[in-house]
């Protein structure tokens, strides 16, 4: 008998999600700002991203370690919607750090303080995906977490407009002369404001008793459960991954007096390692732990290991080809853009995200078949709609986009026949992300572009399949495998900047394979899932 989903409590854990797309988009105007304001280069600049994804690794990795010490499961033991409260504050905490590392001129002390936000992130991440699973029946867990997702991309949209507006008056291209006029006291009240908003979803979330505890049980032996084999391996990847990130670091130390194509392999080698590093021993995980199973905890289960790869490459992914969509847009190849004319591509590329996480939420809502069918066409239609007239409101012209709803056809038509089956689902838009990068790499002008931005709508569904594709039949063992899952967010800060890289050598759109092997994974992943759940 399939459990009834509890809407109320839904309805109450979405407002989560949309301030984790809000906060995470604004960093985009946030990068050039510090960039400007505090002399920055550009590898500096992104030490922001960096410092904010790499939270979401340490943050999960800390909770499993204090889980395996300490043979208690600390989310089971508070329970989904006080892990969710107390991350919350965490991240108002680092609002308060931001605050104070504005007032005080910190760029140091501005990363630590986005760090802090993002460290909350991770504990909040960890308990609502498997809490909006929990929600419902198991079998529809991913359309409810695309739920969450839609809402996300909508604070994602909406975000950076939002504190272009509150700090520069204007939502169009920001030019380095108003970064230098900026008054310090508008970012001081732009984090304070969000530091409020933390602190008042936390009470509304804490407070709101539609929203259920979400309480664990757990028995002796499954706190005694041995995962001394997995603390193990992720304590070797994370000292690899030190080893292979700190000479890059060290290379942009400004007194060296490095040969700048020396400095440049070190870069690429330290972060190709880390990229090996984290597959070899995730693979090195999976195999062990199914033929060993005890002491690896939820590693003993493919579908959650390899599902951590797939996490890893899809976050890359979904980052890389957004970060580095300018670059290729700005070659006479692909139109010759400049920045300004830039904006509304970037802006469709995330709005895709938007579009198909909306399509594919509509399962969760108790309707009729035909009128889920009737939705289904024209809800991804509407967001599109309403991602041109945001860009348009933001000041830019959306004329080149117009016939882009043409790839939203195509995704709709791929909703319609993978009829919201996780593994199937995350199959056909996984073989759609491989065919539009193809598409991408081999041709040029508008057919190349729209070829990148449609990997936006691919990548749309790929979270929410992966997550409950993972943790599928893992029992008491849920949250454990999410902490596992948050951790790989990892990808966003390692998989971009290999692009970079990679672009350097051979040109920015043959650096567009990256995504076409990413795509190529998750495919993998998706048909071989569904044999081991099987």
């Amino acid at each position: 008998m399939s459990q009834k989903t509890n809407y109320s409590a839904l309805t109450t854990l979405t407002t989560v999600f949309f301030f984790w797309g809000f906060i995470a988009a604004g960093n985009s105007v946030f990068i050039p700002f510090c960039k400007t304001y505090f002399n920055l280069d550009q590898f500096q600049s992104q030490l922001i991203d960096f410092a904010f994804y790499g939270a979401y690794y340490l943050g999960a990795l800390a909770l499993f370690l204090y889980g395996s010490s300490s043979g208690k499961d600390l989310i089971g033991v508070w329970g989904y919607k006080k892990s969710i409260v107390y991350g919350l504050l965490f991240s108002a905490l680092g609002a308060i750090a931001m605050i104070l590392s504005v007032y005080f001129n910190l760029f140091t002390g501005m990363l630590i303080g986005l760090f802090i936000v993002a460290l909350g992130f991770s504990l909040q991440q960890t308990s609502a995906n498997p809490f909006m699973i929990s929600l419902g029946d198991e079998a529809t867990g991913s359309s409810r977490i695309n739920l969450g997702g839609g809402i996300n991309s909508l604070g994602t949209t909406i975000g950076p407009l939002i504190v272009s507006l509150s700090l520069f008056g204007t939502a169009s291209a920001i030019s380095e002369e108003m970064i230098i006029s900026l008054s310090l006291s508008k970012v001081i009240i732009l984090y304070a404001c969000v530091g409020i908003l933390f602190i008042s979803i936390a009470a509304l979330f804490g407070l709101s008793k539609r929203v259920p505890e979400g309480k664990i049980k757990i028995t002796e032996d499954e706190q005694g459960d041995n995962v001394a084999k997995a603390t193990k391996t992720l304590l070797i990847i994370t000292g690899l991954l030190i080893i292979s990130f700190a000479p890059v670091f060290y290379s942009y130390k400004p007194n060296l007096n490095w040969n700048i194509n020396d400095a440049e392999n070190i870069r690429i080698i330290g972060w190709s390692a880390g990229l090996v590093i984290i597959i070899v021993g995730l693979i090195y995980a999976s195999v062990k732990g199914v033929k060993e199973r005890k002491g690896w905890g939820a590693m003993q289960y493919p579908q959650l290991t390899l599902g951590m790869i797939a996490i890893f490459l899809y976050v890359g992914v979904e980052v890389s080809i957004g970060s580095n969509l300018a670059e290729l847009l700005s070659k006479n190849k692909f139109g010759g853009y400049n920045s300004s004319q830039i904006a509304p591509f970037i802006s469709m590329y995330w709005g895709s995200l938007m579009i198909g996480r909306w399509g594919g939420a509509i399962t969760v809502f108790n309707l009729t078949k035909q009128t889920k069918k009737i939705l289904r066409f024209f809800v991804p239609l509407i967001a599109f709609s309403i991602v041109l007239i945001l860009t348009k409101f933001s000041g830019y012209k959306i004329d080149s986009l117009y016939w882009y709803f043409l790839c939203v056809i195509i995704q709709i038509i791929a909703f319609f026949i993978t009829k919201d089956k996780p593994a199937y689902t995350l199959c056909v838009f996984s073989a759609l992300g491989v065919v539009s990068t193809i598409i991408g790499l081999n041709t040029s002008g508008m057919l190349a572009v729209y070829s990148f931005l449609s990997t936006g709508l691919f990548c749309s569904i790929m979270w929410p399949c992966i997550f409950s594709l993972s943790l599928a039949r893992l029992g008491k063992l849920q949250t454990q495998g999410s902490a596992f899952l948050v951790m790989m967010i990892l990808g966003g800060a390692i998989i971009p900047p290999l692009q970079g890289k990679i672009s350097d050598l051979i040109g920015i759109q043959p650096s567009f394979m990256v995504g076409t092997v990413c795509f190529i994974y998750i495919l993998f992943f998706a048909i071989i899932v569904k044999k081991i759940l099987k």
